[in-house]
């Protein structure tokens, strides 16, 4: 089977900061959209923020000479100067509007991609991952970008060239002070590349830890009800103040190092200038003319700031680059339910199924499923029974092609599913979820779901034929009823109602019902018996069941132990024959009626 493990495992030691940089912009072609444009703009401010050092020291020198002041030309540099400021409004406006716009077509384009590949990936990796980690991928990291791609990216571009412009301006005022400046700031290399290096790791720390909190905190809501109905508040509790403990001991390390990175620089800044004005005074105005110093000591201040704010942004940088490593692990997985363009269209109408040889394991597990050949005829209705963990809903999800075998063949009027389209699968094949999920929406949405686009008249006849009219009469609001996130506005039982209408509208070949009479009440399941009942009329039905009141009306019963075929027939046959099965019922019926005596 394809693919490595979790996605911890997956991505192994984090790569250095410029892998990941050029991975990434590899990965967000909208980050480069316009990009040109954007740098042009950026750079034209910079520049111009270096003009104003140049234009005072203009006015002072040429506007006053031998004590006397040149009134119009101070005056005309003055004006220039304000012309700068403008200038360097109007390009700094323009940039931003940029820069916000390709941040959040990133941001917007990354999401997508991140959850469109989600949802391709496998139930073996979903089950091999936390969903909490799933989640925080297309949430918590994509929002790390944000502030990076916002204002961080563009701001090392910025800073740099402002940086690089200064220094050569420095450099035609005075060689020496311009040497003696790159020598004061040169140690600050070092230091900052050691700090980038703990920093990257630190915040890898963080994206990971925020990743596990938030799975905790939607375990935790999700099961607020068995945690009260079962007294688990104070556990519960305890798990979600360390999980958010041990987060924030990694936010707590990781900012560490933006707090030493603002006092380096301002001390560095301090330095520099210190040194500037001891080294010009010594120098003397025979080197530089007082209007030139002042303008250097402009460029001194104008340095700090592009160099102060590197600090910040390297710590921005950190964390956005962990939440793209992060992102870039999840992109790494590979689909290995790879589906075909150009495949197979199947017919419709109740189709054939036949397991070959099939073998199955989950990523982080043991084998499930061995060796497991089966062969169904169109249009029987079949019985899928064994103790808990032998391999029963595997099966059924294999059937509905949410994995791939790991070896061996599932077959479908006589084709590899693996050889069929996407779009001829769903048609044909459709599978009713032990939970039946529901949306956040009506029940008659929820029902639309099974064929998109149809029409309030085609839900009302498939409600009607599956005799569920009544049943449907009797809620608050009928078909308009909300189902709640979840499902939580109805019951379990009212929930696998529902999906089995939206598998009616579907009107496919072959359903697959994983465990669709569980949990129900005994008048929901008889209702639900007759639904089902109807459901299968003309349909290949596969059930996975752990009450056998389903097995008893199957044509074929397959009885699974330990992740394989041990027994099939008839219900009445296995019975008669003793066995796995003729136990399995022989508990069900002694469970049933002291149920009944009670």
């Amino acid at each position: 089977m394809a693919g490595l493990g979790t996605l911890e495992q997956l991505g192994g030691d984090q790569p250095p900061a410029m892998e990941i940089l050029r991975r990434g912009l590899r990965q967000s072609p909208e980050l480069r959209q316009g990009l040109g444009v954007t740098v042009l703009f950026a750079l034209l401010s910079a520049l111009a923020r270096l003009v104003l050092p140049v234009l005072i020291q203009q006015a002072i020198d040429g506007g006053i000479s031998n004590g006397d002041v040149n009134v119009g030309f101070i005056v005309r540099a003055s004006v220039g100067a304000a012309a700068i400021v403008l200038v360097i409004y109007v390009l700094t406006t323009l940039t931003y509007r940029r820069v916000i716009e390709t941040a959040e077509n990133t941001l917007l384009a990354t999401r997508l991609r991140t959850f469109s590949h989600i949802q391709k990936l496998s139930l073996a990796e979903h089950t091999a991952n936390k969903k909490g980690v799933l989640t925080a991928r297309v949430t918590s990291d994509v929002e790390t970008l944000a502030q990076f791609a916002q204002w961080g990216a563009l701001a090392w571009i910025v800073n740099s060239s402002l940086i690089l412009g200064t220094l050569v301006v420095m450099s035609i005022y005075s060689w020496q002070l311009a040497l003696l400046t790159i020598v004061v700031y040169l140690p600050l290399l070092p230091i900052l590349r050691s700090i980038q290096r703990r920093q990257l790791k630190a915040y890898n720390e963080v994206r990971s830890r925020t990743a596990d909190t938030i799975g905790l905190t939607s375990e935790a809501v999700a099961g607020a009800a068995t945690i009260r109905a079962y007294g688990y508040q104070e556990s519960v509790f305890d798990q979600l103040e360390d999980g958010n403990w041990s987060l924030v001991d990694a936010q707590v390390n990781a900012h560490k190092f933006f707090s030493v990175l603002g006092p380096t620089m301002d001390l560095f800044g301090g330095v520099a200038t210190g040194a500037v004005v001891v080294v010009g005074v010594l120098l003397g105005p025979d080197v530089l003319t007082v209007g030139q110093a002042t303008a250097f000591l402009f460029l001194v201040t104008l340095l700090i700031q592009p160099i102060s704010q590197l600090g910040e942004v390297l710590d921005q940088t950190q964390t956005a680059l962990a939440g793209w490593w992060k992102i870039l692990q999840m992109l790494d997985v590979e689909i290995d339910v790879v589906e075909v363009d150009d495949g197979i269209e199947l017919a419709a109408g109740a189709p054939s199924v036949e397991l070959r040889d099939v073998d199955f394991s989950y990523r982080t597990g043991d084998q499930v499923l061995h060796d497991v050949s089966l062969t169904i005829d169109p249009g029987t209705s079949v019985a899928i029974v064994g103790e808990t963990g032998s391999g029963k809903t595997t099966m059924a999800k294999l059937l509905a092609r949410l994995a791939d075998p790991t070896s061996g063949s599932v077959r479908v009027a006589g084709e590899d599913l693996r050889d069929v389209t996407q779009s001829s699968r769903n048609q044909v094949v459709r599978m009713v979820p032990q939970d039946g999920f529901l949306f956040d929406t009506s029940l008659r949405e929820n029902i639309r779901f099974g064929r998109p686009g149809a029409s309030d008249a085609d839900v009302d006849a498939a409600v009607e034929s599956l005799g569920l009219t009544e049943w449907i009469e009797s809620l608050p609001d009928g078909l308009d009823t909300p189902g709640g996130e979840r499902g939580e506005g109805v019951s379990v039982g009212e929930r696998q109602l529902v999906a089995l209408i939206r598998a009616e509208l579907a009107d496919a070949g072959l359903l697959i019902l994983d465990e669709a009479t569980s949990a129900v009440d005994p008048e929901t399941e008889v209702r639900m018996a007759e639904a089902l009942d109807r459901l299968s009329v003309g349909r290949t039905t596969i059930s996975i069941a752990h009450r056998l009141s389903t097995a008893e009306r199957a044509d074929l019963v397959v009885v699974m132990d330990a992740g394989r075929v041990v027994e099939t027939g008839s219900h009445s046959n296995l019975v008669g024959n003793g066995g796995i099965y003729a136990n399995l019922y022989a508990d069900w019926i002694g469970n049933t009626r002291s149920v009944e005596a009670l």
